[in-house]
C-alpha cells in the first residue's frame, strides 16, 4: 500500500469530502479550513480505485494552530508530530489503510528526529474501534479532556518513537 505525500489540488476537495463523511469521529471542515490545515501541516493519502481510501493530516510542533487539543499537546511537549485527523473510507476499512497511514506518520516523525506522535480519540461520543486501534499501535493514554465548545471528551494519547 502506497502512502502519497504529493497531493494534488483536487485531492484536497476529495479529502474534505471524506473527512466530512466521517463526522462525528472527526470535526467537519470547510474547504477553506481544509486548505489552511494543509498549508500548516502535511496531508498524506492512500488512493483507491474509486478515489481516496484514506487520509492523515499531521502538524508539527510550533505551528500557528488554535486547536484546543493541539495547544494542549504544545503545553506538554516541546517536540512532537500531531495527528490532527485520520480518516479511512468505509469501503477501505479492514484493509490496512489506517495502519499504513499511521506507520507512515511514525516513520515521518522518526525521520525528523521527533520523539513522539500525539493524537486524541473521542471517548464521548465513544469511538471504541479507534481506541483499540491506537492501543495496538503503541499509543499510551495520558488524560481525558472535555472540549466544552464541541461537547466532546477526548483521550489524549502519545506514541513514543523508539
Amino acid at each position: 500500500m502506497i502512502v502519497e505525500d504529493a497531493v494534488l489540488p483536487q485531492d484536497i476537495a476529495a479529502a474534505q469530502a471524506l473527512n466530512n463523511a466521517a463526522v462525528p469521529a472527526v470535526n467537519a471542515l470547510s474547504a477553506e479550513a481544509m486548505t489552511a490545515l494543509c498549508e500548516i501541516g502535511a496531508l498524506r493519502i492512500v488512493r483507491g480505485d474509486d478515489g481516496i481510501d484514506g487520509l492523515c493530516l499531521t502538524i508539527r510542533d510550533g505551528m500557528p494552530y488554535d486547536s484546543m487539543n493541539y495547544q494542549w499537546f504544545s503545553g506538554q511537549f516541546d517536540r512532537f508530530l500531531y495527528v490532527d485527523r485520520i480518516v479511512v473510507a468505509p469501503g477501505a476499512k479492514g484493509k490496512g489503510v489506517g495502519r499504513a497511514l499511521y506507520e507512515d506518520t511514525i516513520a515521518l516523525a522518526a525521520s525528523h528526529g521527533l520523539p513522539r506522535v500525539c493524537a486524541e480519540v473521542n471517548t464521548d461520543p465513544p469511538n471504541p474501534q479507534s481506541m483499540a486501534f491506537h492501543a495496538r499501535l503503541g499509543f499510551q493514554p495520558i488524560i481525558d479532556r472535555l472540549n466544552p465548545g464541541e461537547g466532546k471528551t477526548v483521550r489524549m494519547m502519545v506514541r513514543p518513537i523508539e
